[in-house]
């Protein structure tokens, strides 16, 4: 146990005194917060682009349903030919012309209506413009059956429903795919923990057999010994880079807090809004500000401790399964070219917890795709932690399902180390062949 001890120093000094551990520790956090500023400002340049489209109106109809926007705006073409327009709408620099005829009813306007550009338009132009048709279409057609001008304003109004806990307390909308994004984002963090740690262990034991001071090792020490040692000394690097992350993203937090002027204590107690349940009276609809400070209640009172413990838990057991993996297969080959054939098999489950874990979790969260991928071994790491951030318990996962899920990881953790160390302590020695799944299955049985 004290070689064990030994091995697991050396792994882990090993990975945290490497330079680019270093740098990519506190560097990652900046990075990821200015990856974030990049995309939101590329996104509002690419938004600002004024797009002008010419509007040639030979009907009766449509007098002023064109609004200008803050990217769109429209020119009015009056008497002129439909060639002529398109001309002058090409050489002005016009993103297009908007053409409407002259037809003796507004379902023939529309009908023979076209929109001219240079390319093929943008989805978002067009379905503006198919928006004021369809809008006016519908008023029409309601006209006809009898509705006067008022009466299609009181139809058109657009209607929320107001919902609120049993507690009454207000809910918010999206909530539910706000959560499950944050949960997204922690099993995303352990895929990749997996694979970028589980290749360092991997790498590792490739560098050792090649460069044979493995030979040297395991006669001090037992095979599993050493490949226990790997494994835990390289997810106790991983877990401090996560801790550094932790501090360094909370520090960041608090400046932008700073930066913004923005109060935490002013999402705390009295920004609910209640609704009077043993009543006549119900609270009226929250303005945008209280919707927005709802947005930011909701997101305050998500677990954050009770995610990163069990972030933690998963890590380590999701690891620990997927790094004895590595170890055996670094154990079975003499280069890193030659793991392509075993390394898609091992990330092809995490590829897949993550793709059906978001449609799953987002449809249903408690339905039997999301419940049987939070606990299925390969894939819980990452499905169950995108159902955690809806709680424990009544409306959240149920505490047999947490439990089960654990219980499985590490019934699976030890049966996979005791597979992997057989295949690590034939092919830690093996040299000069490729190995095959066949010879894999062989070496299990020694």
């Amino acid at each position: 146990m004290n070689k064990l001890g030994l091995i697991i120093k050396r792994e882990y000094l090993a990975k945290v005194r490497n330079k680019s551990f270093v740098v990519m520790t506190f560097l990652s956090p900046i990075l990821m917060v200015g990856m974030v500023v990049l995309i939101a400002y590329l996104t509002k340049i690419n938004d600002n682009e004024q797009r002008v489209i010419g509007i040639l109106n030979n009907s009766d109809y449509f007098s002023n349903e064109f609004v200008i926007t803050e990217n769109t705006s429209y020119i009015q073409f009056r008497d002129i030919p439909l060639e002529a327009a398109k001309d002058s709408a090409a050489q002005m620099g016009f993103y297009g012309l908007l053409y409407i005829p002259d037809e003796a009813s507004l379902e023939k306007v529309c009908e023979r209506a076209f929109l001219y550009t240079k390319e093929a338009p943008s989805t978002a132009v067009t379905e503006k413009i198919e928006a004021v048709f369809q809008q006016r279409l519908r008023q029409q057609r309601l006209l006809d059956l009898g509705l006067s001008a008022s009466d299609f304003e009181a139809l058109d109004t657009d209607f929320d429903i107001k919902t609120a806990t049993f507690q009454g307390e207000t809910n918010v909308k999206g909530i539910a795919e706000i959560k499950a994004f944050i949960g997204g984002g922690f099993g995303y963090l352990i895929m990749m923990f997996i694979i970028i740690y589980g290749g360092f262990v991997m790498r590792s034991v490739i560098e050792e057999k090649t460069s044979r001071i493995i030979e040297v090792i395991i006669s001090s020490v037992k095979p599993f010994q050493l490949m226990l040692g790997k494994i835990l000394g390289t997810s106790l690097a991983g877990i401090t880079q996560f801790a550094i992350w932790l501090v360094s993203a909370s520090l960041l937090l608090l400046v932008v807090f700073a930066f913004f002027d923005i109060d935490p204590s002013a999402l705390g107690a009295g920004s609910r809004i209640q609704t009077e349940m043993g009543g006549d009276m119900v609270s009226p609809v929250p303005n945008v500000d209280q919707t927005m400070l709802l947005y930011a209640q909701e997101l305050v009172d998500i677990p954050w401790g009770m995610l990163i413990f069990f972030f933690l838990v998963y890590f380590l057991l999701g690891y620990l399964i997927y790094s004895s993996i590595y170890a055996a297969i670094g154990a079975a080959v003499d280069n890193e070219t030659d793991t392509q054939q075993f390394i898609f098999p091992v990330i092809l489950p995490l590829m897949l917890a993550i793709y059906v874990g978001f449609f799953s979790v987002f449809s249903n969260p408690h339905g039997p795709i999301a419940v049987g991928f939070s606990l299925f071994p390969l894939t819980s790491p990452i499905v169950m932690l995108m159902r955690l951030p809806g709680g424990i318990g009544e409306g959240g996962v149920p505490v047999w399902e947490l439990v089960v899920s654990i219980l499985l990881l590490l019934g699976t953790f030890i049966g996979i180390v005791w597979l992997a160390a057989k295949i690590y302590r034939v092919g830690i020695l093996m040299y000069g062949k490729k190995p095959t799944y066949k010879e894999l299955y062989r070496w299990l049985k020694y």
